[in-house]
């Protein structure tokens, strides 16, 4: 996996291990990076394409929310 640049959401709390962060990595296509700070090794990879649907369909309140 390529360095990635790691980028706090601005909803975080800023406290350690509450915070969700986004990386993007553009080797050959872009991907975009999410992990929770307190487990850094733990990484979700998806396209932005794709996370763009995801977060549209919870605004939407198309899918629950836990």
């Amino acid at each position: 996996m390529p360095h990635l640049v790691w980028q706090k959401s601005s909803f975080s709390t800023g406290g350690e291990g509450e915070c969700v962060e986004l990386a993007a990595s553009t080797t050959g296509h872009i991907h975009i990076h999410l992990r929770e700070s307190d487990e850094p090794h733990a990484i979700a990879t998806t396209t932005p394409h794709t996370l763009a649907g995801l977060l549209g369909a919870l605004k939407a309140g198309r899918i629950a929310r836990p």
